[in-house]
């Protein structure tokens, strides 16, 4: 992964140095010539268009998320905000051990949230629990694949294995998560 991100900000690093020099060196020309003008462009541009990429590949939260049971929203919150950090991680040289940990967070607090669910689940008698249930081991089993070959090669893997994280919460919290939380909210649950 550090190969690849290293090559990312050198790209980018020299893309900008390029940009400046050719500011620098346009305004030998004489401060009415557009050279240096359309490189001061073309370097604001450079700069919004890579913080909007790197804003977009963030998860946000938003209150249509919320199941609407505080312990469990606040699970969802701290998920969605482990995952930037693996976000973080992949976009930017941070080490790998802070690569790796990031990633052994996410499937830690993962598990940890399964389990409340399921408990919440099973004490309040949710009617589909088994398949709730189900659909998390799915997960665990799919995230544990990704992780495999994350160990093998992380540079072609880590991309895909974000993607799939985020995808996989959002859809899963708009999804069966919003439906056992009306059945437990009308057994008391808050």
């Amino acid at each position: 992964m550090q190969m690849t991100k290293s090559l990312k900000a050198l790209g980018l690093a020299f893309l900008l140095l390029t940009l400046i020099t050719a500011v620098f060196l346009g305004f030998t020309l004489g401060l009415t010539h557009p050279m240096p003008w359309v490189a001061i462009a073309m370097l604001i541009g450079v700069v919004y268009i890579n913080k909007k990429a790197v804003d977009n590949s963030f998860l946000v939260w938003r209150d249509e998320y919320s199941v609407g049971i505080a312990s469990i929203d606040a699970e969802h919150k701290k998920l969605l905000n482990l995952i930037n950090q693996l976000q973080t991680a992949s976009l930017y040289y941070t080490g790998e051990d802070f690569d790796k940990d990031a990633l052994n967070e996410v499937i830690e607090y993962t598990k940890y949230h399964f389990a409340n669910e399921e408990k919440l689940m099973e004490t309040h008698g949710y009617p589909t629990c088994e398949s709730h249930k189900q659909e998390h081991r799915r997960m665990a089993e799919k995230v544990m694949s990704m992780v495999k070959a994350y160990e093998e090669d992380s540079d072609k893997t880590i991309d895909e294995l974000l993607n799939f994280l985020k995808q996989w919460l959002i859809r899963h919290i708009n999804g069966t998560d919003k439906e056992y939380s009306e059945f437990l909210r009308s057994k008391g649950v808050k």
